[in-house]
């Protein structure tokens, strides 16, 4: 089992989420973050006083897959997400230990 964290862009949220149900992806927690990363922020101008904001919007996915998909799974959110400019995101993929579903008592496969 893994877990795929996707960091995207704001309004890409429903393409991602639309494209990963096409492929069976129908669990996933989503977290409205805000970071930076090459694009280093910008300014803006309030009030006539010009400010800089460091931490941008972001959109922070969570799920857990089976091993046998993750590669569909990082290839849709890739193809969902990109519009070929700087700040489209990352994905990370990371090893589960173990699930536990606490309704049921499932564990692991059972429980994703």
């Amino acid at each position: 089992m893994k877990r795929v964290e996707a960091i995207i862009k704001p309004f890409k949220l429903e393409d991602v989420k639309d494209a990963l149900a096409e492929i069976g992806i129908d669990g996933m927690t989503v977290s409205e973050v805000k970071g930076y990363g090459r694009q280093k922020g910008h300014s803006e101008l309030y009030r006539g006083a010009e400010y800089v904001v460091d931490f941008l919007p972001k959109i922070k996915m969570e799920m857990i897959v089976a091993e046998n998909v993750v590669e569909q799974v990082t290839s849709t959110i890739v193809e969902a997400a990109r519009t070929g400019k700087i700040g489209d995101g990352k994905i990370f993929v990371s090893d589960i230990e173990q699930i536990i579903r606490i309704r049921t008592g499932e564990t692991n496969e059972e429980a994703i």
